[in-house]
């Protein structure tokens, strides 16, 4: 009677296991995804920011409470699931990418103007207007573990800092505006940053890394010309490159400063924006001199290249500032002009550049390009769209 019973309780008990089995393999499950083809569109006039996909062309959500978004820039997180947003208004904003929620958020200074992100992943860092000077961050916690304060001059003014990059070994780079210098800070050992002060041109107004990680390149806006830190031997001290190249002419009203940040490198050149001029300056990677001046449709902001460097696309100032150009660097030609949208602000190249996304910041619209065709392939409402990111950047130095 016993061995029944055990015989029937045992066949209760697998048909109930296999009944809780069956049950648990039709509940819905969250739709497992990758990070590689995610990013961030910044929607200025809201505070907000819209995680989007590469892949189809499409939002997955929108995130809310970001603060003034005026100039907002991004980093990601070493494996791309988040995103650490700076806000102008001194926040830091960890995004979470997955599940389109905010991770963490402090409000670090009074005025800010993005960051970076260092090597190994672990050390965010602002550069501020106000007060002037960098802060650094466990990038999992947003806890502060360091501070250099950008002070300069006699009496201890400080200086707003642009230009941050990241370089190997967590270091950091960037330049003080007021001060007219370049500053280098290892935060290997955090709790003990050690700086390097150099001597640049005056004001400089913004810089950037080259994709080795070798150049520092820092654009001038109270002289023409560039200043360059060869970081392999900086104890050589800051060069001037291309000095005077607008000398004899007369300036033209800057209605916008040019990124340096968004540079384009293709077949060992440098395409540079020209400050108030409507020309791209072609420079000569290590000889750093220029050898073509291609003329565009107004003031660049944006100079950048297609990954692969057949194409570099140019964005402009207003009153041009719905305009696009595209330069075949193979003739230096200009290729096509077009007119994608009111008030175009930014692009981003899919990671491997068949595709652009940019933002037109008076249609209140993302627009996708093929970038082989030119054609328009798509395009997602945004609210007042400026920045463009996607997880890409993570794996690319001074970005």
């Amino acid at each position: 009677m016993n061995s029944y019973k055990n015989r029937v309780a045992g066949l209760f008990g697998t048909g109930l296991l296999a009944l809780l089995l069956s049950a648990c393999a039709t509940q819905p499950t969250a739709a497992l995804r990758g990070t590689g083809d995610l990013g961030l569109v910044i929607e200025r006039a809201t505070g907000q920011v819209q995680v989007v996909e590469t892949s189809g062309r499409s939002a997955l959500a929108q995130v809310s409470g970001l603060g003034d978004l005026s100039h907002a820039s991004v980093v990601f997180s070493r494996d791309s699931r988040y995103a650490f947003v700076f806000g102008r208004d001194g926040a830091l904003t960890k995004v979470d990418l997955l599940t389109g929620r905010i991770a963490g958020r402090i409000v670090q200074a009074g005025n800010a103007i993005g960051g970076a992100i260092s090597q190994d992943g672990r050390i965010v860092v602002a550069q501020n207007y106000e007060p002037g000077g960098i802060k650094a961050f466990d990038s999992e916690t947003l806890e502060q573990i360091a501070e250099v304060p950008a002070i300069y001059g006699s009496a201890g003014q400080r200086s707003k800092v642009v230009g941050l990059a990241d370089l190997p070994g967590n270091r950091f780079i960037y330049s003080l505006f007021e001060a007219g210098e370049i500053w280098l800070t290892d935060l290997s050992d955090p709790g003990n940053p050690k700086t390097q002060r150099f001597q640049a041109g005056k004001q400089p107004y913004d810089a950037l890394v080259t994709p080795d990680g070798r150049y520092y390149i820092a654009g001038l806006f109270g002289e023409d010309g560039l200043s360059m830190l060869d970081l392999w031997q900086p104890e050589l001290g800051v060069r001037t490159i291309l000095p005077g190249y607008g000398r004899g002419e007369q300036p033209l009203p800057v209605y916008k400063m040019p990124h340096l940040r968004g540079w384009a490198v293709a077949a060992g050149r440098a395409y540079l924006p020209a400050i108030g001029r409507h020309e791209v300056l072609v420079v000569e990677l290590g000889t750093w001199k220029e050898v073509e001046r291609i003329p565009v449709k107004s003031q660049p902001v944006f100079v950048m290249a297609r990954p692969d460097g057949r194409q570099v696309w140019v964005n402009f100032a207003f009153p041009d500032n719905g305009w696009m150009q595209v330069i075949d660097t193979f003739n230096g030609k200009v290729i096509d002009t077009f007119a994608p949208g009111r008030a175009i602000l930014h692009m981003e190249f899919a990671p491997k550049g068949e595709e652009v996304w940019i933002s037109a910041r008076d249609d209140n619209k993302v627009v996708i390009y093929d970038t082989r065709t030119r054609q328009k392939k798509g395009e997602l409402p945004a609210a007042s769209p400026s920045g463009i990111f996607f997880t890409s950047r993570a794996f690319r130095t001074g970005f």
